[in-house]
């Protein structure tokens, strides 16, 4: 039995089909299952229980005993969050409860920080531990994450096997419902079709040209696949937080391009400014270091973002398909 939590979610649904994928169909899905459109997600998959978020750990004190693997997903994911209280219950100290009931039942436990922890990345970013508590996050959804990564770093009892894992920029099919914060590629097929154009933001850096910022753009398949590397080596020499990205950093306009590519629509680019209200606080850069997961024996080569876009498009934006 493995239990997900953010069941309906973009990554924690996905996460449901590739377990399903290699016969784990014992699945107990985690969330506040009030969403219509999110809960789309879990249509056709194999799924043995459904369990309100709010009733988890009273669940979980009663079933502990079939619970093989706990991946912890859900959260409050808007970076445009500024309800502090809502990102400590649903981000902080939810995943603390999770925490304590994972060591107290002896369970392997995967949970979801963020690449927002990296703020503007002053101090690179390496997922190295050692710089997590002078970490700067930009909003108060980065600040969530990592405030738990730091806590979890002071415990003295950990998890028997845990690991944290700082998301990149994450896309791919299942984010119908993120609305804004859905990946670019989402928006851009979106405007793509209504306009056959796409406006990218102006950059205000001048070591940047338009569209030529960057960001490490890592496909949700291969995200899970991380997971379920970590799930079935599991070792608790292993244990820590890694980063969850390519490696490589692309820039907006290789995305744009690679969308209008695989939409078969000529390119038609233009520039607007960056709204005023994100300017001072926008990343121009961002890219993982991997060489820590790689250590520990992950070597399968990552999605191309050309690759990634092609199949998101064509087999799942197209048709609307899930994942």
């Amino acid at each position: 039995m493995i239990v997900v939590t953010g069941a309906a979610g973009f990554i924690g649904s996905c996460m449901i089909s590739r377990l399903n994928e290699d016969n784990f169909n014992h699945i107990v899905a985690v969330d506040d299952f009030s969403f219509p459109e999110k809960n789309k997600n879990l249509e056709g998959k194999k799924i043995l229980e459904k369990v309100e978020r709010e009733e988890f750990f009273e669940w979980l004190d009663k079933n502990h005993l079939e619970v093989e693997f706990i991946f912890h997903l859900g959260a409050r994911t808007s970076t445009a969050e500024f309800n502090r209280d809502i990102l400590a219950h649903l981000n902080t100290d939810y995943t603390k409860k999770m925490w304590n009931a994972t060591i107290k039942y002896a369970i392997p436990l995967v949970y979801a920080s963020s690449a927002a922890t990296y703020g503007l990345g002053e101090l690179g970013y390496e997922d190295s531990e050692t710089i997590i508590p002078d970490l700067k996050p930009l909003n108060p959804y980065g600040e969530s994450k990592n405030e738990f990564d730091i806590w979890a770093l002071e415990q003295e009892k950990k998890p028997m096997f845990w690991a944290g894992l700082k998301f990149f920029n994450v896309y791919g099919p299942n984010e119908f419902h993120k609305e804004r914060m859905a990946s670019v590629v989402f928006h851009a097929f979106n405007q793509i079709s209504k306009t056959d154009g796409m406006k990218l933001f102006q950059s205000h850096n001048p070591d940047y040209k338009d569209g030529e910022q960057q960001r490490d753009f890592v496909y949700v398949k291969d995200v899970v696949e991380i997971m379920m590397f970590l799930m079935y080596h599991r070792q608790a020499k292993n244990s820590g937080i890694y980063n969850v990205g390519t490696g490589e950093a692309r820039t907006f306009l290789d995305l744009t391009k690679a969308t209008f590519k695989a939409m078969g629509k000529d390119e038609n680019i233009s520039y607007i400014p960056t709204p005023e209200d994100i300017r001072d606080k926008y990343q121009y850069f961002t890219e993982a270091t991997m060489e820590k997961l790689r250590k520990i024996g992950y070597d399968k080569p990552f999605t191309s973002l050309e690759e990634g876009v092609e199949d998101y498009v064509k087999h799942y934006l197209m048709g609307t398909t899930r994942y």
